[in-house]
């Protein structure tokens, strides 16, 4: 009993210790209900920040897609002057135009 007790979960471990079982079926079947308690729980919490569907939200999709394609858009043409400077040592090939040790070999 200590050996299967001592393996469960940290979160139900101290429940069912204290629930002093007597015989190996105990502590079993105290653990799944503890485990089951728990994953009902977690499934209910998930549920609740799930956004709800009506039928609002559904006539509504056809005049949001302007909108994403104007996001795209704008996100696209955010312009190359964003650009991070040289930090490395290597210096500026003027030829090729990239940094690098030694003469310009193509």
């Amino acid at each position: 009993v200590e050996r299967y007790i001592g393996g469960l979960l940290d979160m139900i471990h101290g429940s069912v210790k204290a629930s002093k079982p007597q015989s190996i079926q105990e502590p079993i079947e105290f653990a799944t209900e503890m485990m089951d308690k728990k994953m009902l729980t977690h499934a209910e919490r998930q549920a609740e920040h799930k956004r709800k569907l009506d039928d609002t939200s559904r006539n509504n999709q056809h005049q949001q897609q302007p909108f994403k394609r104007n996001n795209v858009a704008r996100a696209y043409t955010a312009g190359p002057g964003d650009k991070k400077p040289y930090g490395g040592i290597k210096p500026l090939c003027p030829k090729c135009n990239y940094h690098h040790d030694g003469p310009y070999t193509q």
